[in-house]
């Protein structure tokens, strides 16, 4: 990774201790699924990439994460969500803990751990589909502090057969808490959900201590984003019911815009290009917000709205001058967006339900829900296919991309691939 662009993901994040070698979050650096590595260019696919290592895992579409020399992944073990800590050369378990009992699911994606852990400095966050969230030290998984949802805010875990109508109010908490938090900072912001105690909670990052509440909302799946928009800083939450901008330091909520879907599917997480955000649910289709700020006045107007562009549970990415996205539907394209204007570019079919797209420096490492990896330009001109190539089997679960090197997971096993010299 070359020095500009690891400065600016450094100013971007600026609590985490970053190496040259790190993805230690959703989306991964820069919690945009983007990442800048002209030392390990790749340029094809190969047929057979070469496996360095391989795992059992358990269920769960959790997605793996790797920073200071540290893989660390979530899974399904005897009932229970259990985090694991491996030596990311090896593959070697260091140490595992459990983070709270697995909950019952009726659905195609299956039981086990839904959220994504995050590794700052010595530290590290897990969060259980029941709304148990804990600190970590990364050392070895000894437990700093810890928050229940349900106990401490009043966000009970309903589950999918709760006949009580607050289910019918929140998807984290009848499908499983999938919103992963972000630190930003001294704080690290947590989507709680609760529509009595908070939607958005900022604690100490290292003490637990609670700092501010903001929102009555429940939560969707949608995962939490730290930006400077209109010259403030701020925590960007995408809630059952609204976007909305938090203050990072006071908590005071600065704007909100309501978005509505009948069964709070919000699930993408937002997109964060100067003073715009870009959201997308399978409802609403693809919008992007323009921030202003006038005189202490915050407000969020629509720049552009595709409302074709409806994307169910996968997450879109800008390169450049070019916003790719999977969708519309179930049955999804990929998509290249004109991202001032929402007009469609092209698309090429045969992603099937679900696909994570990792830009690495001008192309797209692009994983769909069967285990196929495309290696795909990221170019206006059209679709130009670098090659393709199929190791694993049906996932969920987003890679882990690290100096030439993909981390995948899926149903039954966790496995680290060269794809660059």
């Amino acid at each position: 990774m070359n020095a500009a662009p690891l400065l600016l993901i450094a100013l971007a994040l600026p609590s985490v201790t970053l190496q040259a070698a790190d993805w230690p979050q959703w989306r991964g650096p820069a919690r945009d699924g983007t990442v800048q590595d002209t030392a390990h260019p790749i340029k094809a696919l190969p047929q057979e990439p070469k496996v360095l290592w391989e795992i059992a895992a358990g269920p769960g579409q959790s997605s793996p994460i790797v920073a200071q020399n540290r893989l660390v992944f979530m899974d399904g073990v005897d009932g229970q969500e259990v985090v694991h800590c491996l030596d990311s050369a090896s593959g070697k378990e260091l140490w595992r803990a459990n983070v709270g009992p697995m909950v019952e699911f009726q659905n195609a994606y299956g039981e086990g751990p839904r959220c994504t852990p995050l590794i700052d400095e010595n530290r590290l966050y897990v969060q259980s589909c029941g709304g148990e969230f804990r600190c970590l030290a990364l050392a070895d998984g000894k437990q700093l502090w810890a928050v229940s949802f349900g106990d401490q805010y009043g966000a009970t875990w309903f589950g999918n057969k709760s006949p009580d109508p607050g289910s019918k109010e929140t998807a984290s908490r009848r499908h499983g808490n999938n919103g992963s938090g972000v630190v930003d900072g001294d704080r690290i912001f947590v989507p709680v959900g609760s529509p009595t105690k908070g939607t958005l909670v900022a604690f100490d990052k290292k003490t637990g201590k609670e700092l501010w509440t903001a929102g009555n909302d429940n939560t969707a799946y949608s995962s939490v984003v730290a930006a400077t928009l209109a010259g403030v800083r701020q925590a960007v939450h995408l809630t059952a019911d609204a976007l909305m901008g938090v203050d990072a330091a006071s908590g005071k909520v600065l704007w909100r815009e309501p978005l509505k879907t009948g069964a709070k599917r919000h699930v993408a997480t937002p997109l964060i290009d100067g003073d715009t955000v870009t959201v997308t649910s399978t409802s609403i289709g693809t919008i992007r917000f323009k921030v202003s700020n006038k005189d202490g006045a915050f407000a969020a107007e629509r720049a552009w709205e595709n409302a074709q562009m409806k994307v169910v549970i996968s997450s879109q990415v800008q390169v450049g001058t070019n916003l790719f996205s999977p969708g519309p539907g179930n049955k999804c394209d990929l998509v290249c967006l004109n991202p001032a204007t929402g007009v469609e570019r092209w698309k090429e079919p045969g992603l099937g339900d679900y696909a994570s797209i990792t830009a690495v420096n001008d192309s797209l490492l692009i994983l769909d829900s069967t285990g196929e990896l495309r290696l795909v330009q990221a170019s206006e001109a059209g679709y130009k296919e670098l090659g393709r190539t199929h190791f694993v089997g049906k996932t969920w679960s987003s890679p882990a991309y690290v100096d030439g090197k993909l981390f995948v997971k899926d149903g039954t096993k966790l496995l680290a691939v060269q794809l660059a010299p």
